[in-house]
């Protein structure tokens, strides 16, 4: 169940690396800069594991796991042919921008739908803690990199990212704490 939901994530990961990538192309014209290299590299390591987790999987997840990588691909060609056929100049640079901001916002918050979780178990064992440093990390650095750019499509979605990514480190400070100390029952028994 952890490993698939890693995977759904790195799903949400790879469309905000795809809308990225188009939106730095269609403002540029070109990926030879610093953020068009990273999410090209980010993009093929997600598809990476998508495909190491597909090829390994039981049947059952591999049919669900193909089905999710495809309609992640079915969005990116529907973004790149509306954008390309309904917008022009800097309305489809708003159009990309804005979609990229979104999905790097819900990849950024995807980790706090555990936060039920989290408050209901009073232990952190389903919120891992080096996803929700790593996002805290990456999103300081491109807030950073996107102020320095005066870039609004860079550094709104990482200074959001920087916020949740503090939620969530502070969430699993605060259980992780306290989950050593009460006992769990098991989440899923199973017969």
């Amino acid at each position: 169940m952890r490993l698939e939901l890693l995977v759904i994530c790195l799903r949400s990961c790879s469309l905000s690396h795809h809308c990225q990538l188009f939106e730095e192309f269609v403002r540029t014209n070109q990926l030879s800069n610093f953020q068009g290299c990273l999410n090209s590299v980010g993009a093929l390591f997600h598809l990476s594991y998508s495909t190491i987790f597909i090829v390994f999987s039981e049947n059952s997840k591999r049919f669900k796991m193909v089905g999710l990588l495809l309609a992640v691909f079915c969005i990116f060609a529907l973004i790149i042919y509306v954008s390309l056929e309904f917008f022009h100049g800097s309305e489809r640079q708003n159009f990309v921008g804005y979609l990229s901001i979104a999905s790097l916002i819900s990849m950024c918050a995807s980790p706090l739908f555990i936060i039920n979780l989290v408050i209901r178990t009073k232990s952190v064992e389903f919120m891992p803690f080096y996803l929700s440093l790593a996002t805290f990390l990456m999103s300081i650095s491109f807030f950073t990199y996107g102020m320095l750019l005066h870039d609004f499509f860079i550094y709104l979605p990482n200074g959001v990212g920087a916020v949740l990514g503090v939620v969530q480190l502070l969430l699993y400070a605060y259980y992780s704490r306290r989950s050593s100390d009460i006992s769990r029952l098991p989440l899923l028994v199973s017969n």
